[in-house]
């Protein structure tokens, strides 16, 4: 047994509190994990796992040599423990010599196993899980599985990335996209009335807000609709994962004509192709009844990081004392309520002006920015853990989650193509797991491609019609913004 015994062994370590939002999710209310997925170009030689584990992914963090416990007072904090790393290692075993459209099938099941098990308590959180088999999109797949108390995906993935290296050049740093906006007027000769302006709209959007945020968290919640069940325990039921590949420069080439961001462009596409969807889901033959169920309230839940992102930092400069990104769960959630689709006794089909899907995300998006109702959403949650205990404000963050239709996150990729122990990458996505919304969907870019992952109750959501109806619905986008004949995705 190769054992990893760090220092200060079976000690509470008093430095090392376990976050607010890392007991909310860790909770029996909530267990939230991330799957982190990569694709390998060539098979996998998994004999340097535990070397790698040891030396490279174990020292990157103290959280993932330590468990959660309660002091004598019943404050979690994370505990150093003696690490067993076969424990965490997992390889499973499929029948070998078939097609990769039967391992296709086989790591379909896997994942959706692995995704309803909660990580153990008793050890720390996090597992691996390496996939021999080839698939369709890969000679071999290794499975990250992080629970969300340890930190958010950016810090997660930051972990990750770390423990890769660019393929073409192991001694360069890796680089990111730029995250600014196409529209970079704002801040620059700003006058004063037009200030004075955004701290009144400042207010009045905070105070809108955050009384909407409670009344969803608290009191409403969507109704039923084909992407959601609306049934309890949906985070208990199993699920299927997919993934859709864009090329990120047509959603550039859309961006720059729409003068938004790449985060506006592909929200607004995947609000139109969630209402495509439900339009076609409808079983009902007579046209009225149909467009109602189009057209059903639903609402977003979208997440966004809260710090100071100029571009990707490295976990080195993330653990420094007072750092400008520190690692941790650092992020909050926009209720963004999901356009309509419009109709009119000239429309052939369902939907005159795709473009307006974006704009309108785009509108929604900057205005929810320009509120302080996330840090009152923070100050709240803290003052329920305070007064009423972690496991209340826990559960107001399931509420919140549970009332809305679809979570949303993404994350910014590498430019450059990586390499985890001579392994080149080929494909990198991530999902969210054990929340109890009927649909998820992730982002993230990678080496010039943009993947959206789709995380969607088993039987209630059709996995094909969905995937076809964003994809529809992005090239009805582009085709609107750019040219007259829509791309292929990749």
């Amino acid at each position: 047994m190769d054992q990893y015994h760090t220092e200060e062994e079976d000690e509470v370590l008093p430095e090392m509190p376990v976050s607010p939002t890392g007991q909310y999710f860790n909770s029996s209310a909530l267990s939230l994990s991330i799957l982190a997925v990569l694709e390998s170009e060539i098979p996998l030689d998994d004999s340097q796992t535990l070397t790698l584990l040891k030396d490279v992914f174990l020292p990157i963090n103290p959280r993932f040599s330590s468990i959660m416990v309660g002091d004598k007072n019943g404050v979690k904090k994370w505990k150093r423990v003696e690490v067993t790393l076969e424990d965490h290692i997992n390889v499973p075993s499929f029948p070998v010599g078939m097609s990769p459209e039967f391992y296709d099938e086989c790591f379909n099941d896997y994942m959706t196993k692995i995704s309803l098990e909660r990580l153990p308590l008793n050890k720390p959180l996090w597992e691996i899980h390496i996939i021999k088999y080839p698939t369709s999109n890969a000679a071999g797949t290794v499975i990250f599985k992080l629970h969300h108390a340890l930190g958010d995906g950016f810090s997660l993935m930051g972990a990750l990335l770390s423990c890769l290296q660019r393929a073409d050049n192991p001694s360069l740093p890796l680089t990111f996209p730029s995250r600014e906006s196409s529209s970079k007027r704002d801040g620059k000769n700003k006058g004063i009335f037009r200030c004075l302006g955004q701290v009144f709209s400042g207010v009045a959007n905070t105070v809108s807000d955050f009384g909407s945020t409670l009344i969803k968290s608290r009191f409403t919640r969507d109704g039923l609709s084909p992407i959601r069940s609306g049934g309890d325990g949906v985070e208990f039921r199993p699920s299927v994962i997919t993934t859709l590949t864009f090329s990120l420069d047509h959603i550039k080439q859309i961006k720059a004509k729409l003068g938004v961001t790449i985060n506006d462009v592909i929200v607004g596409v995947i609000f139109l192709g969630t209402r495509l969807y439900m339009q076609a889901s409808s079983s009902s033959h007579d046209d009225e009844q149909q467009q109602g169920n189009a057209n059903a309230n639903a609402t977003a839940l979208v997440v966004l990081n809260t710090r100071a992102i100029g571009g990707y930092k490295t976990i080195g400069e993330m653990v420094k004392p007072n750092s400008e990104m520190p690692w941790g769960n650092q992020f909050t959630f926009l209720h963004i309520t999901i356009p309509k689709l419009k109709h009119s006794e000239n429309d052939d089909q369902t939907n005159s002006n795709p473009i307006r899907f974006v704009k309108k995300a785009h509108r929604m998006i900057k205005r929810k920015r320009n509120s302080a109702a996330v840090y009152l959403t923070g100050r709240m949650l803290e003052i329920l853990r305070k007064f009423r205990g972690p496991e209340v404000a826990a559960q107001y963050v399931y509420n919140t989650l549970n009332s809305s239709s679809i979570a949303m996150s993404n994350l910014i990729g590498p430019v450059e193509q990586m390499a985890l122990a001579n392994h080149p990458v080929k494909g990198l996505y991530f999902t969210l797991v054990g929340g109890p919304e009927s649909l998820a969907i992730t982002i993230m870019s990678y080496v010039g491609k943009l993947r959206i992952t789709i995380r969607m109750e088993k039987g209630f959501i059709d996995p094909p019609k969905l995937n076809s109806c964003i994809e529809n619905a992005f090239d009805m986008i582009f085709k609107a913004t750019v040219d007259n004949t829509p791309p292929s995705n990749t």
